[in-house]
């Protein structure tokens, strides 16, 4: 199929099917006319690479965990590996770190603004 029906089917813009592409996450193959063409396992790919996405993880670990992950219901499946799992326990250690140091920033900024005047 062509990235048109890709992006129809997906719901996903051209554009970032491209830069999915650019980063590895999705391969197409160029046909004679030089346009990319995908297989039907795109369409589960692409829903993979939104719901790994919206759990916060980079594209960089996506394209660790994307060979592992199954399935395409809420979230994707995982194949579970000592690797894959340390990997993803260390980028959910790095999220809370954030949440904490947004918390703290938050209750200094709130601070700031019940002592004004």
């Amino acid at each position: 199929m062509l990235i048109g029906e890709l992006s129809r089917r997906t719901g996903v813009s051209r554009r970032l099917l491209r830069y999915y592409e650019a980063q590895g996450l999705l391969e197409a193959e160029r046909g004679a006319n030089g346009y990319r063409e995908y297989g039907e396992e795109s369409v589960v790919t692409v829903r993979r690479i939104r719901a790994l996405l919206r759990a916060g993880l980079s594209t960089e670990v996506i394209r660790e965990v994307l060979p592992c992950a199954r399935g395409e219901g809420p979230g994707p499946g995982i194949d579970w590996c000592a690797e894959l799992r340390e990997l993803l326990e260390g980028e959910l250690a790095t999220l809370e770190e954030r949440i904490e140091g947004l918390s703290r920033n938050r209750d200094s900024l709130t601070a700031l603004l019940s002592a004004r005047p």
